[in-house]
């Protein structure tokens, strides 16, 4: 069995995952996450925005979700990590999914007559408005405000990568 850290965060990628899939995206990840990316997402094929075009993303999960208004408090990055997100200065966009998952790791799927459910649920935040820390360390963490409207579907997952991809292809939630 996993150490219940890493099967948190081995589901919460898996979530993501199914998501692409359901969507009809390809997933590739890097041999060694450097730069703090977990996996490109990408549509195949021609765009009107080109080749193939791609987002990526850095997946986190939590167990204790802490709302605020519209949005979760998000303790969870690092300086460096956040620098890693931040900022307008990457040539592919990049995004933060936070998926939420029950503290049971028995609750984490459920096979009910009407199919496979994943628990919880997903959200995505874009960092790009946030200015980078001068001088980031490993040892501090900062919050992340993850609007509670930003959930993570497939259609979702499509606009992220073309708006116009979310008006295509079956409709899911």
């Amino acid at each position: 069995m996993l150490d219940a850290r890493v099967h948190q965060g081995k589901f919460g990628e898996d979530y993501v995952r199914v998501l692409a899939s359901a969507a009809g995206l390809l997933i590739s990840q890097d041999d060694v996450d450097h730069d703090g990316v977990d996996f490109c997402i990408k549509q195949p094929g021609p765009s009107r925005f080109g080749w193939s075009p791609r987002i990526d993303v850095q997946v986190k999960t939590t167990s204790r979700p802490r709302r605020r208004a519209a949005a979760l408090d998000f303790d969870g990055l690092n300086q460096v990590q956040f620098n890693q997100l931040a900022g307008t200065d990457f040539v592919v966009p990049r995004y933060m999914f936070l998926v939420i998952v029950p503290a049971n790791a028995a609750e984490y799927a459920a096979l009910q007559t009407t199919g496979l459910l994943l628990r919880d649920v997903g959200y995505y935040v874009s960092l790009r408005d946030r200015p980078r820390i001068d001088e980031p360390r490993n040892d501090r963490r900062i919050r992340v405000a993850v609007p509670t409207s930003n959930v993570l579907t497939v259609t979702a997952l499509r606009k992220l990568i073309d708006p116009a991809l979310g008006r295509k292809g079956p409709s899911a939630r």
